[in-house]
C-alpha cells in the first residue's frame, strides 16, 4: 500500500518534467492531453484491478499537471521557428 502511494507521489515530478520538456506541445495538443486525462480518470472508476488503477492514476495525474500547466503563460510557449 505504501509502495502504491509512493508511485503516485512520483507522478507529480514526472508530470512536471514531461510538461517542461513538451512546453510547445501543451498548446497544440491540449485536446489530446485533456482527452487522455478524462479517459484515464473514467477508467479508474470502472476498473477493479489494482495494477490497472495504479497505472491509470499515474497517467491521470501526469496528464492533469500538463492540463494545468497549459494555462500558465510563462510555462507554455509557442515554438520559435
Amino acid at each position: 500500500m505504501i509502495f502504491y502511494l509512493f508511485i503516485l507521489i512520483l507522478s507529480i515530478p514526472v508530470g512536471l518534467l514531461i510538461a517542461w520538456l513538451a512546453r510547445d506541445e501543451l498548446i497544440d495538443g491540449f485536446v489530446y492531453i485533456n482527452g487522455l486525462f478524462v479517459l484515464s480518470f473514467i477508467g479508474i472508476m470502472f476498473s477493479r484491478n489494482e495494477v490497472v488503477i495504479l497505472s491509470l492514476g499515474f497517467v491521470s495525474v501526469v496528464s492533469y499537471i500538463s492540463v494545468l500547466k497549459r494555462f500558465d503563460k510563462k510555462w507554455a510557449v509557442e515554438r520559435k521557428r
